[in-house]
């Protein structure tokens, strides 16, 4: 039976929930959006299963064949140092992003909006948008840099929402100004507060993650004064995100000016989730003392669950930025991203291949694997729950199943007494 049988209208869901709902793209939206995680975290299942409850769903673009037997197949036995291996990965990814996107709105059956989050630090992160608009994505989100190129991208297809990930108020206004003179706005933007995230994070250096100038209290009033001074507030939406837990996060938010959510860990865990099991099980379990923060390959702040691999990468980090140096060729013979720590040989970024520790993890291997991480309690504790239960949490405050709040407990391991 469809899931659509057992959900309320939008406006139904949101009644007496004392939540507004999210405007985006001419659509009335509840207001959470799914966050993008890769190495195909997010694909067709979850991102489908969230617009289907009238949501944004996210896609992430990056090695999307990993969920592709036959295209697997096809590549992962190339010769890394040939240089026609980049082409021939590329496009099997390109099949790969087609054929997820017609999955997740087949999933969606024209309910909620379907995203793709894309990387600007990725080499294929124009091949990714142009091939992501040819589909028809609904929106794309851009983050891991300034997409400032999006809207000539984009400037034929203007039905397609664009969404840039910024964290603080001077990026927002760099990037509006700058748009603007292209003659496009934003149709969103995500602001992503590094204290809280997972992956990647939108902060110069490790020791910047907890700067009072990224605070929602500061940034969300600040961005909307500047919106207001330029007469374009009521046309852009902010999405918060980093560290929501319940309903009264997203009430919090609404109020200080934000008009949805983004949640990334949270639905990483859910039985959707397009991850192996004891990738969300090893999510899910993490406590405070198990996550850690380190500067990724890409040269950007990151935070993830302290596994075996991490823990033993972060004792030899020193050694291996002591002996960095370019390399005649990426490891994964794609070169998937445009500046990375351990091809080009960057002393001062992370010195490990991002793309095969993500893969392992979406594996679930444990050992292995790089599991980014947000770094606040699961609502549903360690439990890998449906999304519709995650999103009956958010709406309506209802948990079924959960004898002792995760939330009190992740407190006090972070402030015993």
């Amino acid at each position: 039976m469809s899931l659509l049988n057992h959900i309320p209208s939008v406006s139904s869901w949101l009644a007496g929930s004392g939540l507004q709902p999210l405007v985006l793209a001419g659509r009335t939206l509840l207001p959470v959006v799914q966050g993008g995680m890769g190495v195909g975290v997010s694909a067709s299942g979850l991102a489908g299963s969230v617009a289907a409850l009238g949501a944004v769903g996210t896609l992430s673009s990056v090695d999307l064949r990993r969920h592709h037997p036959d295209l697997m197949q096809q590549t992962e036995h190339l010769d890394v140092k040939d240089p026609k291996s980049r082409g021939l990965i590329d496009a099997a990814n390109l099949e790969a992003l087609r054929r997820e996107i017609r999955q997740a709105r087949a999933r969606a059956q024209g309910q909620g909006l379907l995203a793709l989050n894309v990387m600007k630090a990725i080499s294929a992160y124009v091949a990714h948008v142009r091939e992501a608009l040819a589909c028809g994505i609904d929106a794309l989100v851009a983050g891991a840099g300034l997409p400032l190129d999006l809207p000539e991208m984009a400037q034929d297809h203007p039905h397609t929402a664009l969404i840039p990930i910024l964290s603080d108020a001077r990026g927002v206004q760099v990037l509006v100004r700058k748009w603007e003179k292209k003659g496009r706005l934003p149709d969103a933007i995500v602001i992503e507060h590094p204290r809280w995230a997972g992956g990647h994070l939108g902060a110069a250096k490790v020791e910047d993650l907890r700067d009072p100038r990224f605070d929602f209290e500061q940034v969300l009033p600040a961005v909307r004064a500047f919106l207001r001074s330029a007469g374009i507030e009521r046309a852009l939406p902010l999405i918060a995100a980093g560290g929501v837990y319940d309903r009264a996060d997203i009430l919090r938010l609404q109020g200080l000016g934000a008009d949805a959510v983004q949640l990334g860990t949270a639905f990483a865990v859910t039985q959707e989730c397009d991850a192996a099991l004891s990738f969300k099980q090893i999510l899910a379990r993490a406590r405070p003392r198990d996550l850690a923060e380190f500067i990724s390959v890409a040269g950007l702040p990151a935070r993830g669950v302290r596994n075996h691999w991490l823990a033993k990468y972060l004792r030899v980090e020193p050694k291996l930025k002591a002996v960095a140096h370019a390399k005649g060729y990426c490891n994964m013979g794609f070169d998937c991203l445009t500046h990375c720590g351990l091809r080009d040989g960057k002393a001062d970024m992370g010195q490990f291949c991002i793309d095969q520790q993500l893969g392992h993890a979406l594996e679930g291997d444990s050992q292995r694997g790089l599991y980014f991480r947000g770094a606040g309690p699961l609502p549903f504790g360690d439990q890998i729950r449906p999304v519709l239960d995650l999103m009956r949490w958010l709406i309506e405050g209802v948990r079924e199943g959960v004898p002792n709040d995760p939330k009190a407990a992740w407190q006090s391991e972070l402030n015993p007494t």
